[in-house]
Formats: C-alpha cells, structure tokens, sequence
C-alpha cells in the first residue's frame, strides 16, 4: 500500500497532469457515491464525514473528513478540517493507497475548477483575478495558469488586504505577475478569468461588470445561505456544472433555481457532457461563460485514480 504525505501529493499531482487525468475519468460513467455525517455525540459540535465512491468496474475510494471548528484555538493551533483518502481496489477490497486529505481536496478542487477553465475560458485569456484570499487561493491561481497558459497577470483581491498581498507576494516568489487590488468592482472589469473561492454571504462579483468573453468560476459558495455573485450574472452567461447532483442545494445556483430566475434545463451542461462531446462549450469570443464548482465523492474517486496512476 502506498502512502502519501500533503507534500508528495503535491509532487504527484501536477496541475497538467491532474486536468488532463480528470479529463479522461469525466468520459466514463459517474461513480456510486454517498455521504455519512456524524455528529459529536458528546455534543461538542464537531463533526466527522465519511464520503465513499465507487467507479464501475474500478476502485474505491473514501474520504474521511473531521470537522472541528476549535482547533485553530488549540496551543499549538490545527487545522479545523483534516483526513485522510484511501482508495481499494474494486475487484478484491485490497487497500491500494492512503493519502493526505487536505492536499487530495486541494487538488480536486482547484483540478475541478481549472478543467471547466480548460474547456470554457478564452485561449488567450490574459488577467486572471482570485477572489478570496484563503488557503486554496494560491492553487486555484496555479492551476488556473496551468490550464490557460496564455494568463499573464494575477489580481487578488481579499476583504482582508493584507491576506490578499501575502498570496499575491507568494506568487510572484514563484514567478508569477500577481497584484493585490483593493477595488474589486475595477478589477472585474478587467479579469478574462475570475475565481471566487471564499464563504462569502453576500455578492462580491455583480454581473453587469463582466466584460465579453469572461469566464466566472464559482467555488465557495456550498450552500444556499452563501453566495459570491449575483442573479444580473446568471442571466448574462452560459451557466455550466461540473455535476447536476446536488446544484440545487450551492449557494448562487441553489437560491436562483428555487425562486425561478433559473431553470434547470438552462444548464448548458456539466463536466461528463462536455468531456465526452455532448455539449459544446465556449461558442464565441465574446460569449460569457459561468462555471459552478459543486464538488462531490466522485471527484475524490477521480483524483485518486489519477493519484495511484502517477505513482
């Protein structure tokens, strides 16, 4: 059984590599996948996860997640969120894998993001702006780049401006043009890719400032209480999911659909459809595009094949 720490999940998973693998797994069928919340049950308000996948005729993969909000008022501080993927193999049972689940999550999720990039944003896109200046932004930066190497400017804005001038200095230690802004209407206006990646309640990106040819991906807002753009937007672009399953339930498409700003069949389509030629993305230049990160275990199921692949 191979066994993989945050850094050598890293290593392994170049976003190339990672957006091509994800590409590839998009063509087959969905895998089964469930979820299992457990509460505390000494009532302290943690929480444990448990997301298992399984891909027809292929491996098994689970997420074990714990949720414990405390733990960053820890002496030392910890992460709230941390686990673990492994991943079986679907013909004996026998344990394949096991590997760090905050890098395995990090990984998907901005591979995710950056695939409905690769396959929806300009080709010669060139201001990339991330909104958010939390512990994914600086992944959701590179895989973005790697996905449209056309990208020449990095914007990050944060409500918090220091936070936003600490990942924009660890990007240009790297190599990248990147900029901390303050105005985050100005530096819409400017973006030809814009990533939101925040647990933001309210709008950050209004619609009306989208200038032709934009792609909005939307990352942060996981439930319906949250939210990181607005109704002008969904009803300017072409709205894609990396999977119908469990839309309803995001912030920014959750709200839309339930009071009918949006329907369901306006969406255009989801990953498995565009991965396997169903449904044809970007259809002009000047054509707004807006992707929907709604996650799920299959993704899990996904970059753990990849991961055991590389290996």
């Amino acid at each position: 059984m191979k066994v993989f720490d945050a850094a050598a999940v890293h290593a392994a998973l170049p976003w190339s590599y990672l957006i091509t693998a994800l590409s590839q797994a998009h063509r087959s069928a969905m895998p089964v996948s469930d979820v299992m919340v457990q509460d505390d049950p000494a009532g302290s308000g943690n929480q444990f996860i448990t997301l298992p996948g399984w891909a027809p005729g292929g491996p098994v993969a689970v997420k074990m997640v714990g949720v414990f909000p405390g733990n960053e008022k820890l002496s030392p501080p910890q992460p709230n969120v941390q686990g673990l993927v492994a991943m079986f193999d679907g013909s004996t049972g026998a344990p394949l894998l096991v590997a760090d689940g905050a890098a395995m999550t990090a990984r998907k999720t901005a591979g995710d993001s950056a695939l409905g990039a690769s396959l929806l944003a300009r080709e010669d896109a060139e201001v990339l702006l991330v909104v958010g200046a939390g512990a994914l932004a600086p992944h959701f930066a590179a895989a973005h780049m790697a996905a449209r190497p056309s990208l020449k400017r990095v914007l990050v804005w944060n409500r918090t401006a220091p936070k936003a001038e600490a990942v924009a200095g660890g990007l240009r230690a790297d190599g990248v043009d990147a900029q901390a802004v303050i105005a985050i209407d100005a530096a819409v206006e400017q973006a030809d890719i814009i990533t939101c990646v925040t647990m933001s309640d309210r709008t950050l990106v209004k619609g009306t400032l989208l200038k032709p040819g934009t792609h909005l991906d939307l990352v942060g807002a996981y439930m319906t209480s949250l939210r990181e753009t607005d109704e002008a937007a969904l009803g300017r672009g072409r709205v894609f999911v990396d999977t119908r399953r469990g839309m309803e339930n995001t912030g920014d498409l959750g709200p839309a659909l339930a009071s009918g700003v949006l329907h369901a069949d306006a969406i255009a389509g989801d990953h498995f459809d565009l991965a396997q030629g169903k449904v044809k993305g970007r259809q002009s230049s000047d054509e707004i595009t807006i992707f929907k990160n709604v996650g799920g275990a299959h993704l899990d199921v996904f970059t753990a094949i990849a991961l055991n692949e590389a290996a």
